[in-house]
């Protein structure tokens, strides 16, 4: 199967693209990790395959609608955020 043809099956069964859910994946653990440990943003950032804390806040803004450290202070404006509530695969 083409890259293409698997992203266009991706998306019909799933409902978004694959690189849409492998970041919301990302940023469903990094929130987990963010709340349930005192791990630094630059850790979980490394952890999760990204190379600035910088770019990985800026992803975990977009997807999560607030700041890592505001999440991991329980500060996170839309707690029924698309992210929020999601099964893991």
């Amino acid at each position: 199967m083409s890259r293409s043809s698997f992203a266009v099956k991706f998306k019909q069964t799933v409902g978004e693209s694959p690189i849409e859910y492998l970041t919301r994946w990302r940023m469903m653990l990094a929130g987990d990790r963010l709340k349930n440990t005192g791990d630094p943003v630059s850790v979980i950032a490394l952890a999760l395959g990204y190379e600035s804390e910088s770019a990985f806040s800026h992803a975990f803004k977009r997807v999560m609608s607030c700041s890592p450290r505001q999440y991991s202070r329980g500060k996170n404006p839309d707690s029924s955020s698309s992210a929020e509530g999601v099964s893991p695969p």
